[in-house]
C-alpha cells in the first residue's frame, strides 16, 4: 500500500515535470557515456558520438521526432563509421524507439518501427556476427534477436500510447462534461429566476390591484356603510399578509444564510377562493365548472391557476369592479364594423 502511494505521488509531481525527469535522466546517460570513453582507449569522435545519442533523450516526450530523428541519425553513422558498439547506444537507442512509439503520431511511429527493426538487425550483424568461429546461423540469430529486442520496446511504447491517449480522451470527455453540467445548472438557474419572477409579478399585480380596489371601495362607503369599510380593510389585510407570505416564501429560495420557507402551490382547487377574494373587491364573478374533475399536475393546476388570476386581475384594473359581461352578439357586432373600416 505504501509503495502504490509513493508511486501515485511520483507520477503526480513527474507529470507536470517531464522536461526536468527527462533531462536529468539524459544527463546521466551522457555522464556515463563520457567516463566510459575518458577511462577507456576510444577516440575524440566517440565522446561526440556519445552526446548525439545521449543529449536528444531530454526532448523524447516533449519532441519525439526531432529527438528520435537525431538519436537515428547519429545510431545509423555509427553503424557505419565504427566496428566498436558505442557505451550508451545499448540505452538510448531502446529509449528513443520507445518514445516514438509512444508520444509521436502513428505514421512517425511506424516508421520509427521500420527504421527500428533495420537498424536492430544490421547492428546484430555489425557488432554480433563477426567474431572469429561465428557461423552464418549464428550471425542471423544475432541480427534476429537485437531487431526482435527493439521491435518488442517499439511494442511497448505503443501500447504506452494507446494508454496515454485513452487517458487524455477520458479527460477531455469528462472536461466536456463538466462544461456542460455548469451550462444546464446556468440553464436551470436561469429558469428558476424567470419562474421567480414570473410569481412575483402575479402575485404583486393580482395583490395591489384587490388591495387597491378594495381601499377605493372602502374609503366611499366609509361615511353610508361603515360595516363595508371594516369589510374592505378586512379583505386588505388579509390579501397583504397573504401576498406577504407567498414573497417570503419565494425570495426565501435566493437567500442561502436563512432557511426555506415553503408554502402550498396553488392549483385549480383554489380557484373557487380566488373567485370569492376577487368577488369581495365588488367584481361580478360567476364560477362555472362543468365536466368530471380530475387530477392534474401541480405545473398545470399552477398555470390554470395563474392564467385565471391574471384575467381577473386585468379586469379589476382595466374594466373596474363594476364590470359585467356583455351580449356576444354586440360584441361581434362592433368587431365585424370596425373591420369594415
Amino acid at each position: 500500500m505504501q509503495t502504490t502511494s509513493m508511486i501515485e505521488r511520483w507520477q503526480r509531481w513527474s507529470r507536470g515535470r517531464v522536461f526536468v525527469v527527462d533531462s536529468v535522466i539524459a544527463g546521466l546517460v551522457t555522464a556515463f557515456g563520457l567516463l566510459v570513453v575518458a577511462t577507456s582507449d576510444l577516440e575524440w569522435s566517440d565522446a561526440a558520438l556519445v552526446l548525439a545519442l545521449s543529449v536528444p533523450l531530454a526532448w523524447r516526450r516533449t519532441r519525439p521526432v526531432l529527438a528520435g530523428a537525431v538519436v537515428a541519425a547519429a545510431a545509423f553513422g555509427h553503424l557505419a563509421v565504427s566496428s566498436d558498439m558505442s557505451p550508451v547506444a545499448p540505452v538510448a537507442v531502446p529509449m528513443a524507439v520507445y518514445a516514438l512509439a509512444a508520444y509521436a503520431p502513428r505514421l512517425w511511429a511506424n516508421i520509427a518501427l521500420v527504421a527500428a527493426v533495420t537498424g536492430g538487425a544490421l547492428a546484430g550483424i555489425r557488432f554480433f556476427g563477426q567474431y572469429e568461429g561465428r557461423t552464418l546461423f549464428d550471425t542471423v540469430a544475432s541480427a534476429t534477436m537485437v531487431a526482435l529486442f527493439v521491435g518488442g520496446v517499439w511494442a511497448f511504447g505503443r501500447l504506452r500510447g494507446l494508454r496515454v491517449r485513452e487517458m487524455e480522451a477520458l479527460t477531455e470527455r469528462n472536461r466536456l462534461l463538466e462544461v456542460e453540467r455548469l451550462k444546464e445548472a446556468e440553464l436551470a438557474a436561469t429558469q428558476e429566476r424567470t419562474r421567480i419572477a414570473r410569481e412575483m409579478h402575479d402575485i404583486v399585480a393580482h395583490s395591489l390591484t384587490a388591495i387597491i380596489a378594495q381601499a377605493d371601495g372602502g374609503r366611499y362607503a366609509a361615511s353610508a356603510d361603515p360595516d363595508a369599510a371594516a369589510t374592505a380593510l378586512t379583505t386588505i389585510s388579509e390579501t397583504g399578509r397573504r401576498a406577504l407570505t407567498d414573497m417570503r416564501s419565494l425570495l426565501s429560495v435566493l437567500r442561502e444564510d436563512a432557511p426555506r420557507e415553503f408554502t402550498t402551490t396553488p392549483g385549480i382547487g383554489d380557484i373557487p377562493t380566488l373567485v370569492e377574494q376577487i368577488r369581495t373587491s365588488g367584481l361580478e364573478v360567476t364560477l362555472a365548472v362543468t365536466g368530471e374533475i380530475r387530477h392534474v399536475s401541480d405545473g398545470l393546476g399552477l398555470s390554470v391557476y395563474r392564467i385565471v388570476q391574471e384575467s381577473l386581475t386585468n379586469v379589476l384594473k382595466h374594466a373596474g369592479p363594476r364590470a359585467h359581461r356583455g351580449d356576444p352578439r354586440l360584441a361581434r357586432r362592433h368587431t365585424r364594423r370596425r373591420d369594415r373600416r
